[in-house]
């Protein structure tokens, strides 16, 4: 007999309601972020399906309990602090400094002029050199901003999408300089241009030859770089632009469907590349619903490349991801409120089962982390992973009755969305159509209606303020930099061998007309010292800009 038909569960639910008739509960209806009903109470009933086929034992499919069979208790999760600002030789010296302070892997920010494929004295660079992240022009930059940093001991992303084969291949330059063959490397390239259409806007070229470059870089990393993960395919910035927790994750399978269908279609072979699609999620702030999200996204995206797909490799069944905290959850106001908020964010990204995580600094609400928070935002980690417990054993919250029905709901419904842009034609006809970028802005609507109406809280914004709000001590960077940038720039353009540059630009535009991988020629342009803005403003003759 089913627990909420035995006499027991309704003798518990009369007395429920009797007591509840005195004493009502806060609200008549809650629910998670997505709108998906909480109930008073979740029992074995809740359970569906066979164990073996739906939730199985960690390192085994459908890897709904993570994809390594001992998880933290083999090694920790990557502390991935992102960083970058200003310099490069500004940039590399907090690098050094978070290394120095425990910090396991890099994860570089780069300036917005860098991010959108010009050089920082472009004029659409103006004002924005150095600002949102680190300033790189050219493999001069690029070799500064890794000096001291052996690349065959440490492990690194790159938030670049649009320029992601230029910078891409800079840092392979600067790896083969130090010795360190590309086969050698490690890291993650995030190369999400999809998710740029849909929620942030960097996007350079249109998405067909968007989508060449993607694939060139999945088929030349297959071969020359097997280590490094070729794509970090991005919900992370789906749900900051506003959407819930099931459209940040239909939207970022689907948007991966499409990649590993532009690679089929290009002629790669799935169990050549699949093996190294990374994924990069959100961790937002209901707790329950995020490790859900996180388990449900494991078996969605098993089922899709063994039964889908026919992937053999079991690598090309697991999902692997990155998870930085939410920025749109950071407030301006109370910034040292901002430190909890992280801390419960991370412990869900853990006990989800991240491969690595970034944890917000308190202060980015107002500016770049200064060290000070920067180092509590590491602390943060290490405090999860040393003090608290949650490590020592694989998926602790499985086997939850409430944990195990959010993630059979979150998978349902996530799929109706996807089928919904399959009917559609895919993730890049479904962005030509805005039919995502319509969703998150109507649930962005919804989620500021709810906090204007104080339906949803947000402690110190729209409850538990305060008259006076001390000021906090914020990082200011010196921008006398832009125009030391600016002198370096034009000191490389006369002193590089400017006849070596132009061939190698002229051979990337002749195979950008054709249909050849472009890395190498691109990786040639770079070695070359051509800058950032000179390879992409090529390009952009072949390929055109989009205009969204």
């Amino acid at each position: 007999m089913k627990t909420k038909e035995s006499s027991y569960f309704k003798q518990w639910q009369e007395k429920t309601e009797n007591e509840t008739a005195k004493r009502p509960e806060r609200s008549e209806r809650f629910e998670t972020s997505s709108a998906i009903p909480v109930d008073r109470v979740y029992t074995p009933d809740e359970l569906t399906g066979s164990y073996e086929t739906e939730l199985g034992l960690p390192g085994e499919f459908p890897y709904t309990r993570g994809i390594r069979r001992t998880m933290y208790r083999g090694r920790h999760w990557t502390m991935r602090q992102y960083a970058g600002f200003g310099s490069a030789k500004e940039t590399n010296r907090r690098f050094r400094y978070l290394l120095e302070q425990g910090q396991t892997g890099l994860s570089v920010a780069f300036d917005l002029p860098t991010q959108i494929g010009y050089d920082s004295d472009d004029a659409m660079a103006l004002g924005e050199v150095g600002k949102v992240g680190v300033a790189i022009d050219s493999l001069e930059d690029m070799e500064q901003l890794l000096e001291g940093i052996s690349l065959d001991k440490v492990s690194t992303s790159m938030t670049i999408n649009a320029p992601a084969a230029v910078l891409l291949a800079m840092y392979m330059v600067v790896a083969e300089k130090q010795g360190v063959p590309a086969g050698k490397i490690q890291g993650t390239i995030q190369n999400d241009i999809l998710k740029e259409y849909i929620a942030r806007g960097t996007y350079i070229f249109p998405p067909k030859p968007s989508m060449r470059l993607i694939t060139d870089i999945f088929s030349y990393c297959a071969e020359h770089a097997p280590k490094f993960n070729t794509i970090s395919i991005s919900g992370y910035h789906i749900r900051e632009a506003g959407s819930n927790a099931v459209q940040e994750l239909a939207f970022t399978i689907a948007n991966a469907k499409a990649y590993v269908d532009a690679a089929l279609e290009s002629g790669l072979d799935v169990d050549t590349f699949a093996p190294r699609l990374a994924f990069f999620f959100n961790g937002h702030n209901h707790f329950f619903e995020e490790v859900a999200k996180f388990r449900a996204a494991r078996r969605m995206w098993a089922k899709i490349m063994k039964e889908e797909y026919g992937a053999k490799n079991e690598k090309s069944w697991q999902l692997r991801f990155h998870t930085q905290v939410a920025g749109s959850t950071l407030t301006a106001q109370q910034p040292d409120n901002n430190i909890v908020r992280v801390a419960l964010q991370a412990l869900a990204a853990v006990m989800g089962g991240t491969q690595s995580l970034h944890t917000n600094a308190k202060d980015e609400a107002l500016a770049l982390p200064t060290e000070d928070s920067a180092r509590i935002a590491l602390r943060t980690q290490q405090i999860i992973a040393s003090e608290t417990g949650v490590a020592d054993t694989i998926d602790p919250l499985g086997g939850s009755y409430y944990v195990e029905s959010l993630t059979d709901e979150m998978e349902k419904r996530a799929q109706e969305y996807i089928k919904e842009i399959e009917n559609r034609g895919g993730a890049v006809a479904a962005v030509d159509q805005q039919y995502m970028q319509r969703e998150i802005r109507r649930t962005a609507y919804e989620t500021q209606k709810k906090i204007e109406n104080e339906q949803e809280i947000v402690v110190g914004v729209n409850k538990y303020q305060l008259d006076e709000e001390p000021e906090p001590e914020l990082l200011e960077v010196d921008e006398s930099f832009v125009s030391d940038q600016h002198n370096r720039l034009n000191e490389l353009r006369e002193t590089r061998d400017n006849t070596k540059v132009k061939k190698a630009l002229e051979e990337l535009k002749f195979h950008a007309e054709g249909s050849a991988n472009l890395m190498p020629y691109i990786k040639e342009a770079v070695r070359e010292y051509a800058t950032v803005g000179e390879i992409c403003n090529t390009l952009r003759e072949v390929f055109g800009e989009y205009q969204g």
